[in-house]
């Protein structure tokens, strides 16, 4: 089976993980279970998943603990388990790097939605061109960002939305196109998305000299990646 189809499934309460494996079984995808933080850990770098269902309340490794992890080495597609469909709850894995969260208990019809929805969404990629905004490099066929030479690790998400921004330099979109153009049309989340990738992004990005460029959030209109114009584009 190929790699898009590895599931791995990081839960602790064996019930729970046994439903997963079943119900993303039937619906064609190859599950790699583990019952802790970290066997996770250990088992992550060689399986190379194509996204990682995970328990947010593991015992010892706790899930954001393995999730930050995760963004430390890979952009792999992650799907936090949370105890409760509490919006704070969900808001912190989000910011810390999840791609999407899902509350127990859960419908399995729900699952396999949101893993498909995960998985189709866009990566904008341009073959064949390299654009440098002063020491911020963008590499649209190999989906990479340098800054200062330096690869940015950056969640699949939030790669998108600025390879998707760095392509339309100093041009303004708002909430709603930029899920429709990055997120897609299938998305059913919260615009809420778009305001936590940016978040992100910030940080990601905290190096890069203002007066080369910035995400610029311009009040009441939207998001675009302002060029300061003496750089040009390389």
């Amino acid at each position: 089976m190929s790699r898009e189809k590895t599931i791995l499934v990081v839960e602790d309460e064996t019930p729970v993980s046994q439903a997963l494996k079943a119900c993303l079984n039937n619906a064609g995808y190859r599950v790699e279970q583990v019952f802790d933080g970290e066997e996770a850990l250990g088992k992550f770098p060689t399986l190379n998943p194509a996204l990682v269902i995970l328990d947010a309340t593991l015992p010892g490794i706790n899930g954001r603990q393995v999730l930050k992890e995760i963004r430390k080495r890979s952009s792999c597609p992650v799907i936090m388990l949370t105890p409760s469909g509490k919006m704070e709850e969900k808001l912190a894995s989000l910011n810390q790097g999840a791609d999407d969260c899902i509350a127990k208990p859960f419908a399995a019809e729900e699952v396999v939605a949101r893993v498909n929805a995960v998985l189709r969404r866009p990566v904008h990629i341009f073959a064949g061109e390299t654009r440098q905004y002063g020491s911020l490099k963008i590499d649209f066929q190999a989906q990479t960002v340098y800054l200062h030479g330096v690869e940015l690790p950056l969640i699949p998400r939030d790669l998108s939305l600025l390879l998707f921004l760095a392509r339309h330099p100093n041009q303004t979109f708002t909430r709603k196109q930029l899920i429709e153009e990055v997120w897609g049309l299938d998305y059913q989340g919260s615009e809420r998305a778009v305001d936590l990738a940016v978040k992100r992004l910030r940080k990601a990005l905290r190096d890069w000299p203002a007066s080369e460029g910035e995400l610029k959030t311009l009040r009441g209109l939207g998001y675009q990646l302002r060029i300061r114009r003496k750089n040009g584009l390389r």
